[in-house]
């Protein structure tokens, strides 16, 4: 190789890159005085990240990234549906518990009264329990902290309680007759959370079952349920889904499935990335021999819908109440590693006939969505049946000929309405002051010594007629600026003394004395007895 072509071997390179830099410098030089100093992010990886990483960079003020982040994951959801979602690590973990059936705690039922916590009832062999605290003791301090007397909201409290199994927790406890604060160490431990409220003979051969939620326990304790029912010669059944917003879809599946014949279908999802997946009943079930009665209301959604239409569309069972909420879409959960998640909605939920149970919605826009339920009140959806227009496109047809309805939710097979018959200023106003359970709860603390001697509902009843209850009630609302209004009491006389006697016999017989309390004035479930005591269309397996 000669010299001459040595030295351009060696400088050739330099040049290239010398003049590409000096390219560089030129045409930022130029585009910068050409567009009024503009900055031109040219993507190395996606718009996304680049647009972060520069303002975390050239920002006016100090950014934190991750902050930035985790502001930034849930706008990007809100505009996509109202259910998709992103849970920070401690969110999710709250979020999770109720449909996890269980969580570490004390083991206390409690309310707030007067500011300061008052246990209702201790979990039976719960750590609580067994280390002797009684219903009617008062929690006033935790861990050294004073938690009574300082508005201190009652979540906040129940944070200070919780704690993972094994910890502990020391409390200070007010207790009558006796003067100074008793002090317990509790160790935590896992407490159940229970999804149905109640099971229970309403009539002789008719049973009734309330379901909150859809959790992982939920298909245990509804047949376990009906079991229990069935030794009590239950036939006909009630099962009360109002108020519940859903949970896991397998329980969902699973009691469906015990109403109905091997191979009926259930429910099916699809999205856009997801291929048709159906869900279809097996052999057996529990409850094959029974009639059965849905009830539904606007609160009812998820899971509860997915078991209404089930029953529905199959033909098994006859739905009552109002429309349900049209919760249709199916969320998929991904975890990131410092513990929070992405809930992103990757299907749609398909009765039988192949409606979809989802109601229209328009991107993520949440608040106009969650509001469409006070539309409906507001349009009367909620008192006249015909104000709910039925629209062709959206009619489907069950294998009997049945016509049910799409559009979004579970249109009842028997309409009814909310009753407003009994309702008066005076109740109205009582009940948003919260005095009826304000009372309640008062009232059973002043007399649990007495309570404790009573055995049931109808001893619990005579000894509040007798002891002038409703008066001292009326009392009660007048010093808290509802003053006594004679005939608009008499109007309202059987609400009134029926939701009293229910918070109360809660307070003493918990759910069990609850809901058959407060029966007679619940006209949607007395409708349901009246059809299935009519032999009305249940209706049964052939």
């Amino acid at each position: 190789m000669t010299p001459k072509n040595n030295v351009r071997t060696i400088f050739t390179p330099i040049l290239i890159a010398v003049a590409m830099v000096a390219g560089l410098f030129i045409g930022r030089y130029y585009n910068s005085t050409q567009k009024d100093d503009a900055f031109y992010i040219y993507p190395r990886t996606d718009k996304l990240t680049n647009v972060t990483n520069y303002i975390t960079q050239e920002y006016v003020d100090a950014i934190d990234k991750n902050e930035l982040v985790e502001k930034t994951i849930p706008k990007i959801l809100e505009e996509l549906d109202p259910h998709s979602q992103y849970l920070p690590a401690k969110e999710l973990k709250e979020a999770s518990e109720p449909l996890e059936g269980n969580f570490s705690g004390i083991g206390v039922q409690f309310n707030m009264l007067n500011d300061t916590l008052i246990i209702l009832k201790t979990i039976a062999n719960g750590p609580s329990e067994k280390i002797g605290i009684l219903a009617g003791d008062r929690i006033l301090v935790v861990d050294g902290d004073t938690v009574a007397g300082k508005n201190m909201p009652s979540d906040d409290i129940v944070k200070k309680l919780k704690g993972p199994k094994g910890t502990k927790v020391k409390v200070g406890i007010e207790r009558r007759s006796v003067e100074k604060l008793i002090y317990f160490d509790i160790i935590r431990d896992n407490i159940p959370l229970y999804s149905m409220d109640i099971a229970y003979m309403i009539r002789p051969e008719t049973g009734y079952i309330k379901l909150n939620n859809f959790s992982r326990t939920t298909y245990e304790e509804f047949t376990d349920g009906v079991r229990q029912l069935k030794k009590q010669g239950l036939k006909n059944l009630i099962l009360d889904l109002r108020g519940n917003g859903g949970g896991y879809l397998d329980p969902a599946v699973r009691i469906a499935d015990e109403f109905l014949d091997e191979g009926k279908l259930i429910v099916y999802t699809q999205g856009n990335a997801r291929p048709r997946q159906e869900y279809r009943s097996t052999r057996g079930g529990v409850c094959q021999d029974l009639d059965v009665i849905v009830i539904l209301d606007e609160g009812s959604a998820s899971a509860s819908e997915i078991l209404a239409g089930a029953i529905q569309d199959n033909d098994r069972g006859t739905i009552i109440g109002r429309r349900s909420f049209g919760k249709g879409l199916v969320q998929e959960q991904n975890m990131f590693p410092d513990g929070s998640a992405i809930r992103l909605t990757i299907a749609r939920y398909y009765t039988p006939t192949g409606r979809c149970i989802q109601k229209p919605y328009e991107n993520g826009h949440a608040q106009d969505y969650y509001s469409e339920l006070s539309t409906r009140y507001l349009h009367g959806e909620f008192s006249e049946v015909d104000s709910i227009k039925f629209n062709d496109s959206l009619k489907y047809t069950t294998p009997e000929g049945k016509t049910v309805y799409g559009g979004g939710g579970i249109m009842p097979d028997l309409f009814i309405p909310i009753d407003t018959a009994g309702v008066t200023n005076y109740l109205v106003a009582v009940r948003n002051r919260g005095l009826i359970y304000r009372f309640a709860l008062e009232y059973s603390d002043q007399h649990r010594k007495s309570f404790d001697q009573l055995k049931t509902l109808d001893e619990l009843k005579a000894f509040l007629r007798k002891d002038g209850c409703m008066k001292q009630f009326i009392a009660f609302a007048a010093k808290n600026e509802v003053p006594a209004n004679s005939s608009q009491i008499r109007e309202s006389e059987d609400i009134l003394e029926t939701q009293l006697y229910a918070y109360i016999a809660r307070n003493t017989f918990d759910n069990a004395g609850f809901y058959p309390a407060i029966e007679p004035i619940d006209h949607t479930l007395l409708k349901a007895v009246d059809l299935l005591t009519e032999g009305a269309k249940g209706t049964k397996k052939p």
